[in-house]
């Protein structure tokens, strides 16, 4: 039998590796598929904050869209990894309820835990059978890639509450600093492909780095547009 492709195969493949990689950019709708106009290998670093799948609600009753439900989680990830370069790394927080299906859900899509980072607050986000004083993020591979140049610690200081003005779960820009300098170089493509308002886009302006978003809440998507004041993609 042939192994050689046809014509089809030949002008899809094409197609994939000359598509644009747009620069400072945020796109409005579900990232599983906006990112399917980016390229293989289209950006250096992932630095995410998706939905934690625990059914949140904020004090002041606000809901993160697809926090009830899992089925987003694998097709994500799955263009998370296609559009992230071999030998480079995502950072993915994710909810302590539901770890088993984040882990599972990036190993199936490669995507290799490799770290694991914990965020000391200051403060409480809520007591129940504990005082809940900290959040945690994978430091993912793909591939193998290098040891960074400078080593970070796996413990970050949270150093001030956002007050979740521009979002319910709104990360300060000071702990997302950190990991894109030791995880990227200048003028790298940092993706947040549930970007919010829009912190991971900003930390990665004030490095030197440029930046890719998706967000599905229009609400959220006009708040990060109007943050970083560009158009769309």
């Amino acid at each position: 039998m042939s192994t050689k492709p046809d014509e089809g195969d030949r002008s899809a493949n094409y197609r994939q590796h000359s598509l644009p990689v747009p620069r400072n950019r945020i796109a409005h709708g579900d990232c599983s598929q906006r990112l399917k106009s980016l390229p293989d290998g289209a950006v250096d670093l992932v630095l995410t904050d998706p939905p934690y799948i625990c059914h949140y609600r904020s004090r002041d009753g606000r809901r993160v869209v697809n926090d009830d439900n899992e089925d987003w989680l694998v097709p994500a990830f799955a263009e998370v990894a296609r559009v992230l370069k071999s030998g480079r790394f995502a950072i993915s927080f994710y909810g302590w309820s539901a770890v088993e299906k984040f882990v599972e859900a990036w190993r199936s899509v490669g995507l290799r835990p490799v770290g694991h980072i914990v965020f000391r607050k200051h403060y409480a986000s809520s007591t129940r059978f504990l005082r809940y004083e900290h959040e945690q993020a994978f430091l993912l591979a793909k591939g193998r890639p290098n040891l960074p140049a400078q080593t970070i610690a796996d413990m970050i200081d949270w150093p001030r509450y956002t007050g979740n003005r521009r979002h319910p779960t709104e990360k300060p820009i000071e702990i997302l600093s950190p990991l894109i300098e030791a995880f990227s170089n200048p003028g790298d493509i940092v993706l947040d492909p549930f970007c919010g308002s829009g912190s991971t886009l900003e930390a990665a302006h004030l490095c030197g780095r440029a930046f890719l978003g998706v967000e599905l809440d229009p609400d959220h998507f006009r708040t990060a547009s109007g943050r970083m004041g560009l158009a769309a993609w």
